[in-house]
């Protein structure tokens, strides 16, 4: 996220094209994906609180190399290093959840811990807008991205000391079992989600910041408004279990895949307007945190005898577009033009949510 953020401050620094912006989030979303795989590593002989502290010492590591980066390479190196941290502490927190909660609490549980990062992204949105009003280097601000991570490393050391290091036991499935039919609309929305998230957050910001910025404020604030209207509607996730009680998982997904596309659509269309940044903003954030709340309940109703292992192959095929997005992206925008990357990524969602049947989000195995 904190990358995405500051790219228009990257690439005037280390003279970045587009399609370097999009291989360094790929490379970061590659952490994403290799610290999931050690996670479910490190929790199954374990427990959660190796894997959650190793995730906090590898953002405090990519956090600082960040701040003190002199080349591309060493920008690449921390933003892969800070981005496994999410990899590592993902599944590590729902597992308690499964594991300590009742059937009827998990989604709301489930949902407030991937709500949580929406605060995060606010709070990163809000650093970056202090960085320009105080008009202070793009480094003091990944400082202070890393001294959050160092707070962060000391509180899970003590607060996770009494936790149950009991190991995770999987009734014997294994990554083959969770490979079956009716799984395939789940992996497959969380590969679009994957690639709409990740081009997003790599690229709106910084279009933003080119197409002028907001009248009445000066450009140099923009991306960090995005980022906070991100975090703020991504609030909404918290409403998730009863927005999908209401309208049943089918429907929740195809909102929320229209949500991805017209938020796309609206950085290339209306990147130069205040309604426009906060629309697209907004959505995404709905868009993020809402349907990061519904995989991780619908991977545990599919599989109830393996919540963690099948959570944690959901997310490995979001990390695989988060990977795939930004890659592909960043090469359309060069050849083509942003805009055209952008319309052509809001398609992608446009379709999931069009070829969507009920039977598919089926929700038992």
């Amino acid at each position: 996220m904190g990358f995405g953020l500051f790219v228009p401050e990257f690439k005037s620094a280390f003279s970045l094209s587009s399609t370097a912006v999009g291989l360094i989030s790929g490379l970061g979303f590659f952490g994403f994906f290799l610290g999931l795989i050690l996670a479910e590593a490190l929790l199954i002989r374990a427990g959660p609180r190796l894997p959650v502290l190793s995730g906090l010492a590898a953002a405090l590591a990519g956090l600082a190399c960040v701040a003190l980066a002199q080349s591309p390479a060493s920008l690449a190196l921390g933003v892969f290093l800070a981005a496994s941290s999410a990899g590592f502490a993902w599944t590590p927190f729902n597992d308690p959840v499964h594991r300590k909660i009742r059937d009827q609490d998990r989604p709301s549980a489930l949902a407030r811990i991937s709500t949580g990062t929406s605060l995060g992204i606010a709070l990163a949105g809000l650093v970056g807008i202090g960085t320009v009003w105080l008009d202070l280097h793009w480094r003091a601000g990944w400082a202070v991205f890393a001294g959050a991570a160092a707070a962060a490393l000391v509180i899970n050391a003590f607060g996770l000391r009494d936790i149950d290091m009991a190991p995770r036991v999987d009734h014997g499935l294994d990554w083959r079992d969770l490979l079956r039919a009716r799984a395939h609309p789940l992996f497959a929305m969380a590969l679009v989600f994957g690639i709409v998230s990740g081009i997003y957050i790599a690229f709106a910001a910084d279009h933003f910041w080119n197409r002028g910025g907001l009248d009445g404020v000066p450009t140099a604030i923009t991306p960090g408004l995005v980022f906070v209207f991100f975090g703020l509607f991504g609030l909404s996730g918290l409403l998730t279990g009863n927005v999908k009680d209401r309208l049943g998982l089918p429907w929740l997904l195809r909102g929320l895949m229209l949500c991805g596309a017209v938020s796309l659509i609206l950085v290339a269309a209306a990147a130069g307007t205040w309604i426009g940044l906060i629309a697209s903003a907004g959505l995404q954030g709905i868009f993020v945190m809402m349907t990061s709340a519904v995989l991780a309940l619908w991977s545990e109703r599919l599989f109830p005898d393996a919540p963690a292992l099948s959570f944690t192959t959901t997310l490995l095929a979001v990390a695989t577009g988060n990977m795939l997005g930004p890659v592909t992206a960043g090469w359309v925008s060069d050849t083509f033009s942003p805009e055209v990357m952008l319309i052509g990524a809001a398609i992608l969602p446009a379709l999931a949510a069009g070829l969507l049947r009920k039977r598919h989000a089926v929700e038992r195995p």
